[in-house]
């Protein structure tokens, strides 16, 4: 991750939670008062956001210490110790609920990255995300996909063109948004075309798409089209694709899979931060 980036987004989420001042720890607590917290898995899962802790602990107050006993990717059991955080005791519990809120999110992206790569059961295939993630946390869910096992899909709409069926729709034809696109922007840009029929992946081979993506297709469709695609363009499924039905995929010769669930509805794993 960019650590700049990353204390930005943090400065801005302590501004959003503090406000004026944490009234409760402030209130209960003198400022040369010190102690000791840790910071648990209460459940089996693979973790990701460990360098948050510091850099959070850090900006609240410099005379903290953080030791981190595990790092991302690592696989945890309820009851695993990740981390201990020393110094004045009010800061540790101003931190605590927007650091658990963050490495709990990203913790559950990377298990659910985790136990989606096992389900697909594929040595070729790659699972990868989308851009349906929250506001503002797109750096740190793609993140915690990569620590799961995954890749990223592009980041934004500025890194990557995705020319999808309304594109289509609105210019004409796939042949002519390609051809348009090819024209403006620079040769380090990859172009992909989203396709529904086998009719459309023949048109975006005849246009050289980069990347050709078939678009909630049934695992059976996905063999016959992949076919169709010469070796040097990459293929991609996405969309009507769950956990319950990955495995169905791992066989179909496809590059990527893009799964929206991954960040769009994760589950949070569940870590805890006790004196």
């Amino acid at each position: 991750m960019n650590e700049i980036k990353l204390k930005q987004l943090l400065q801005s989420f302590f501004i959003e939670d503090i406000g004026e001042g944490d009234l409760t720890s402030n209130s209960i607590f003198p400022v040369d008062k010190r102690g000791e917290a840790k910071i648990y898995a209460k459940e089996s899962g693979v973790l990701a956001g460990m360098s948050i802790i510091a850099v959070a602990y850090t900006i609240l107050d410099p005379s903290i210490e953080v030791r981190l006993t595990k790092k991302d990717g690592d696989k945890v059991q309820a009851g695993d110790v990740i981390a201990y955080v020393e110094g004045p005791v009010a800061k540790i519990l101003t931190g605590e609920r927007l650091v658990l809120n963050l490495i709990q999110r990203m913790s559950g992206i990377a298990t659910a990255t985790y136990h989606a790569v096992l389900a697909l059961q594929s040595s070729h295939t790659r699972i990868c995300d989308t851009r349906k993630t929250i506001p503002g946390l797109r750096m740190l869910d793609k993140y915690a996909v990569t620590c799961g096992g995954g890749f990223n899909h592009r980041f934004g709409l500025y890194d990557g063109v995705m020319i999808k069926d309304n594109h289509i729709a609105f210019c004409g034809s796939i042949t002519e948004a390609v051809q348009t696109v090819r024209a403006k922007v620079g040769h380090m840009v990859k172009i992909e075309v989203e396709t529904e029929t086998r009719e459309q992946v023949l048109e975006a081979v005849q246009a050289n798409a980069d990347i050709i993506m078939f678009d909630n297709r049934t695992p059976s469709e996905i063999r016959e089209f992949v076919e169709l695609v010469p070796k040097h363009i990459v293929t991609e499924a996405s969309g009507g694709i769950t956990m319950n039905t990955l495995h169905e995929y791992g066989d179909t010769g496809v590059d990527y899979i893009s799964l929206g669930f991954l960040t769009h509805s994760v589950k949070a794993l569940d870590i805890s931060l006790n004196v």
